[in-house]
């Protein structure tokens, strides 16, 4: 099958507009580019692109990306978190040298087998790719390399590395931040939404080469190659154990099994039917009618009516569900009820706030461990649970906490924390930044 043609430009719904240009010379961490030079770029320079909505289009754009396309592609992705059952991505913004911007609508481009292919072999540039690099693998996208923007900034040791601030500090460009949290799953999507998607990607490969330079005269490239690469290829995170334990203020039932169990069956029953209308959770019934249903523990529906978190529109048009939900913990055997304290996942620790009272040897270790950080961390420039990941942390001084507790040892070698903080998982430049410290501290 013959490849498609090669667009002379991807398809333009507005004239180009003049536009002002990074800074010639980038803001750094120390030398951020002045507020007052800081100016307003509100509109794409080329102009506005027509969405790839179909799977022709999509064909050509992707032809277009793998073909006349240079150097690394920044990637950038939409949500409807707060509006949609999931983390879906529901629009995909691209943009690389020779090419310009590529607006993907995932709804209607069709497969994106051919999208894939042409984003398998140029790097990646995304700004805090662990959020959107979740929904862009679901739809089978997957970087061969990846520069995270936000990440290489939390390196340098920026205070502000959110995109809109760090594109301020960088480049001297102000962008719109208007449509953050916008519902991206509605469609048409209206212009003004479509302009922030595309400014997104826009300077994200300028952004790049500043952030990357300074890496480089900082001597911390290799600290974020590695970095990148873990983030790159790290496993999903696993879900934890009882994930209706986290419904916020659910500490209010936690002092009866009784109440837990009318939490789980709410946060169960919701759930379900927010999957199947494809909801955000929230959306089918707040967080404030879980808690106040199992703080009170109505008997009845009227009972359960009468709460003020049920006598919204929205909780009354499903109360049947809630209260056959309700009424399942309230006759549930108490050998069936969840217990009060939430169980440990597959080798997860206790958490630190109850270690002084119940393991005090690896609260002690864990102090020193965060002292030793904390000084570290000061004289890198790196945020230090950056520096060391907290899990990590909290593993070498949980067991060297157990081992003293035990009597096993009173000194620990610089090389021995090495290998703690590898097993721990831990990357190179991490184990070779921390170790000493900690192992100094550690012998105290």
């Amino acid at each position: 099958m013959p490849c498609p043609p090669v667009p002379a430009a991807v398809p333009r719904q507005e004239g180009a507009v003049a536009a002002p240009r990074p800074a010639v010379v980038p803001g750094t961490t120390d030398h951020p580019v002045p507020p007052e030079h800081v100016v307003a770029y509100p509109r794409p320079r080329d102009g506005l692109p027509a969405v790839t909505d179909s799977p022709a289009a999509l064909a050509a754009a992707a032809h277009a990306l793998a073909t006349t396309g240079t150097g690394p592609v920044a990637v950038d992705a939409e949500r409807a978190s707060g509006f949609r059952y999931g983390q879906d991505a529901y629009l995909i913004q691209l943009r690389r040298d020779g090419v310009g911007t590529v607006l993907v609508d995932p709804l209607s481009a069709g497969s994106l087998t051919t999208l894939a292919q042409a984003m398998s072999q140029p790097n990646w540039v995304l700004h805090a790719a662990d959020q959107d690099l979740p929904c862009l693998h679901a739809l089978g996208l997957y970087p061969p390399g990846l520069f995270d923007t936000e990440l290489a900034a939390r390196l340098l040791g920026r205070d502000r590395v959110g995109l809109g601030p760090l594109i301020e500090d960088t480049l001297g460009l102000r962008l719109s931040k208007d449509h953050a949290a916008a519902d991206w799953s509605i469609r048409p999507l209206p212009p003004s939404w479509l302009v922030y998607a595309a400014l997104d990607v826009e300077h994200l490969l300028d952004l790049h080469q500043a952030l990357g330079e300074e890496l480089e005269r900082a001597g911390k490239a290799q600290w974020a190659a590695q970095e990148f690469e873990h983030l790159r290829t790290r496993a999903p995170r696993q879900t934890r154990p009882d994930p209706w334990r986290r419904v916020p203020h659910a500490g209010k039932a936690s002092r009866s099994p009784r109440s837990l169990a009318v939490l789980r069956e709410l946060w169960t029953a919701r759930e379900e039917l927010a999957a199947e209308l494809d909801l955000s959770p929230s959306k089918v019934l707040p967080h404030q009618a879980l808690v106040a249903a199992a703080v009170y523990r109505p008997t009845s529906r009227r009972k359960m009516g009468s709460l003020r978190e049920f006598s919204s529109r929205q909780a009354r048009q499903h109360q049947e569900r809630w209260w056959r939900a309700i009424e399942r913990a309230l006759t549930l055997p108490d050998a069936d009820l969840p217990p009060t304290r939430a169980p440990l996942g597959p080798g997860e620790l206790p958490r630190p706030r109850s270690w002084r009272r119940h393991h005090p040897e690896a609260a002690t270790a864990l102090e020193q461990v965060r002292q030793a950080l904390h000084a570290r961390s000061t004289a890198v420039r790196v945020p230090q649970e950056l520096l060391l990941a907290p899990e990590a942390q909290r593993r070498i001084a949980w067991d060297i906490g157990e081992e003293r507790h035990d009597h096993l040892r009173r000194q620990i070698s610089t090389a021995e924390v090495c290998q703690r903080l590898e097993a721990a998982g831990a990357r190179p430049w991490q184990v070779e930044q921390t170790a000493a410290a900690i192992a100094t501290s550690l012998s105290r």
